[in-house]
């Protein structure tokens, strides 16, 4: 059997736990940052704060000791938010084996450096990282219901090795050797999200919504494509499957701060409200401007975004700033 950790006890990673559970063939462990919610998560069953309603196998190890949950683990799977990641790493670094494999399934950008999650692991690491991602809502893969999700790595063995891991009746994985574009689609649609909720809470049309998403994966692919990634890698799950998901369903986070921010609520107030829920979109805004500004690539739906998050600029008035840009071809 193999020994599967996974990083972060969040909605994203109790889902996985679950998932790979319900396959079988393994021994799993998830790993809370917090003391008190790994001790919650054991006596409740289920993750109450991040993922109600659904019980956690008992055959799920959950533990808040860090070195205890890597240890002779052949996969071990990141899934803390963006922001926290380098901490994480910086813990684990020095106690990982050439032989295990690191997978990342955290979707952003780091705020002050602009990296994707995986530089961010292998700047710390000697480890390849390979990169999980595609549209997948964590209460849908949690229940069971059909989802494809992408393994990206740029050595062969290890995106196959996941993909037969991981690969169950209702989980399809597929391979892909372009790390960056695949990280980037699974981190910048997140942007566009905050921006297709805004058309919705100032009760805008499908036609807005439609123009919106079909910008925004223009946007993502020029920013991909300029840091080395392919444009065939944003048609597919990682690129607009997830984008699709994300700024239309129901059960994105980022799409509901954009919700919030058209009805007129501040930032501050929205995010005190989400109990501790994390919307990757605000912190992967400023950073995708940056890493926008470093290749010369223009994006004026983040640049928005920015202003609207970060700069109280009003929603209304960052739409019709991008309704009113010069003309230019498709």
């Amino acid at each position: 059997m193999s020994r599967i950790a996974i990083l972060g006890a969040g909605a994203w990673g109790t889902a996985l736990a679950i998932s790979l559970a319900r396959r079988g063939g393994h021994e799993l462990t998830l790993w809370a940052h917090s003391v008190a919610l790994a001790e919650d998560l054991v006596e409740t069953g289920e993750n109450l704060p991040y993922l109600p309603g659904y019980t956690i196998p008992m055959d799920v190890q959950i533990t808040s000791d860090l070195p205890g949950a890597i240890f002779e683990a052949q996969i071990i799977v990141c899934v803390t938010p963006s922001q926290h990641l380098r901490e994480t790493i910086g813990h684990i670094a020095p106690l990982l084996t050439h032989d295990q494999i690191v997978v990342c399934a955290s979707k952003g950008l780091e705020e002050t450096t602009f990296l994707r999650m995986s530089q961010v692991i292998g700047a710390l690491t000697n480890h390849a990282c390979g990169v999980l991602s595609g549209p997948s809502f964590a209460q849908e893969v949690a229940a069971g219901l059909p989802t494809a999700m992408v393994i990206a790595a740029s050595k062969p063995e290890t995106a196959l090795t996941v993909q037969r891991e991981f690969s169950a009746p209702t989980l399809r994985l597929y391979t892909n050797d372009d790390v960056t574009g695949v990280e980037l689609g699974g981190a910048l649609k997140n942007v566009i999200a905050v921006a297709a909720g805004v058309i919705q809470g100032l009760g805008m049309g499908a036609n807005t919504s439609a123009a919106l998403i079909t910008r925004g994966i223009a946007e993502i692919t020029r920013l991909a494509v300029a840091c080395g990634g392919r444009r065939q890698t944003l048609a597919g799950l990682s690129g607009v499957g997830d984008l699709v998901l994300t700024c239309t369903g129901s059960l994105s986070r980022n799409r509901s701060v954009g919700i919030e921010l058209g009805k007129g609520r501040k930032l501050p107030d929205i995010l005190s409200g989400m109990n501790g829920k994390v919307a990757e979109g605000v912190h992967s805004t400023a950073a995708a401007l940056g890493l926008a500004a470093r290749y010369g690539v223009e994006m004026p739906i983040a640049q928005q975004m920015d202003a609207v998050l970060h700069h109280s600029k009003s929603p209304r008035d960052a739409i019709r700033e991008l309704m009113a840009r010069p003309g230019r071809d498709e």
